[in-house]
């Protein structure tokens, strides 16, 4: 079989060649479209699900393969199958990360279903900081760098305290209105040049939390639900048979950790490689100045939503790291690695102790920091309630949804023992405060 593959070209580009993206984070990838579309990309987020997707995942690739492989190239084949898009002008851009996942491979696994399915000529662009595939049509300029990493950190901003506002809101739809009317904001400004520079990141951020606070909404306790996982079921609706519209119908406030922290993930585990093994000393100069830059944005958006009491705002990377020292080696990183077992510890610090814990099929590495870890964690911190949710191309939807309404009784059962438990001690404490002097207390009676 021959080695040789359709590639990008700069004609192509020239030429307005529709790019689809698969999509994983709603927001954020709104934004990032037209970021791409800002600087010269045609780009498409894919937003086709159902048994379609599925059963081209399944006839193109094997099935022993890992569910995000599946999902992926099945949306990339559905959406190609669709009738939407010329087949001749027309490209595929997937992300790769390097390392030992299997994410690393998607590239090679879509290129032969396209091969398969008789479309060997349409290019897969390989988008990856690793140097592993190029493309003559496609360039990571430093302008579109800071505008990607950007859009990530407004893009956490708004999905860590509008998950926070939505379940309260006063006047339904307050919540994603206001999302709607800062993804245009946003692009304006960098239409004009703007909201790029440190100074209107800061800005910007203070003014979307400050929104966000204003909107009007109740304080009734409800149930604190955190969601980890393998980072494309945790995020994707396709993939994790939109658990976040779920939870929105069970009267509970979800906390999904936001991107930046996997980002910082992935620049670690490059300089912990060269601290134990050696490397080109010019990579460890990029990689730290790099987290150094990826840090700085981290901390004004920590700043940002800690400056109103209202919101819990995210840990600092390096702090999250620090929860799992002595819990799960830090060389243990393929996939999400350490990572997702600390931001279990990480949400169950901030009041998320209900987690969901969302497997893929065939994450062997998920499979080991996740759901290996329950019995660990409960030991490190008791109290937390982790319920490990399968996403398997035959397992079924309900009995998904059944597992979690079962893991929010416990939480509920659990809430409504503390909050009798704070009541009393709270009387107790009121009692003896009083000590009889007060006339009208139940002491100062049975004293007379």
């Amino acid at each position: 079989m021959s080695s040789k593959h359709a590639v990008f070209t700069r004609e192509m580009r020239e030429a307005g060649y529709t790019i689809l993206v698969p999509n994983m984070l709603d927001f954020h990838f709104s934004l990032l479209e037209k970021v791409l579309r800002m600087n010269g990309y045609n780009v498409v987020v894919l937003k086709n699900d159902g048994p379609g997707v599925m059963s081209e995942g399944l006839k193109y690739v094997h099935n022993d393969t890992c569910v995000p492989a599946l999902l992926v190239i099945g949306q990339f084949i559905d959406a190609l199958h669709s009738g939407q898009y010329d087949l001749h002008k027309v490209a595929l851009a997937i992300t790769q990360t390097g390392g030992g996942c299997r994410a690393s491979n998607y590239i090679h696994l879509l290129r032969k279903a396209l091969r398969k399915a008789g479309l060997q000529h349409i290019p897969v662009i390989s988008v990856n900081m690793s140097g592993l595939e190029t493309s003559p049509g496609f360039r990571i300029t430093v302008p579109l760098f800071r505008q990607v990493i950007a859009s990530m950190i407004y893009g956490d901003c708004i999905m860590h305290i509008s998950n926070q506002t939505r379940p309260y809101e006063t006047h339904k739809g307050d919540t994603d209105k206001l999302i709607a009317g800062w993804n245009d904001e946003l692009i304006a400004q960098y239409s004009a040049g703007r909201g790029l520079s440190r100074r209107d990141i800061r800005e910007n951020l203070a003014k979307i939390t400050a929104d966000f606070d204003a909107i009007e909404r109740s304080r009734e306790p409800k149930t604190r639900v955190g969601v980890v996982g393998e980072i494309y079921v945790k995020y994707s609706p396709l993939g994790n048979n939109r658990l976040e519209e779920f939870l929105r119908t069970q009267d509970c406030e979800y906390m999904v950790p936001g991107i930046m922290g996997f980002v910082l993930f992935k620049i670690d585990n490059r300089i912990e490689d060269i601290h134990l093994y050696g490397g080109n000393p010019f990579k460890l100069f990029f990689c730290s100045a790099l987290k150094k830059y990826v840090k700085g944005m981290e901390r004004m958006l920590i700043d940002a939503i800690a400056a109103h009491p209202a919101f819990v705002p995210p840990s600092e990377f390096e702090h999250t790291k620090t929860l799992v020292k002595d819990v799960i080696g830090y060389g243990s990183k393929m996939g999400e690695g350490w990572l997702l077992t600390a931001e279990m510890l990480e949400l169950a610090e901030n009041g998320y102790e209900n987690i969901i814990c969302t497997q893929p099929f065939g994450c062997l590495p998920n499979h080991i920091c996740g759901k290996g870890m329950i019995r660990r964690l409960t030991q490190v911190h008791p109290g937390i309630n982790i319920v490990p949710i399968d996403y398997d191309l035959s397992a079924t939807k309900v009995n998904q949804e059944n597992r979690i309404r079962l893991m929010l009784a416990v939480a509920r059962d659990a809430d409504a023992k503390r909050r009798e438990q704070e009541l009393l001690i709270a009387q107790d404490e009121r009692e003896a405060a009083c000590s009889g002097r007060c006339a009208e207390c139940p002491t100062a009676k049975n004293a007379v």
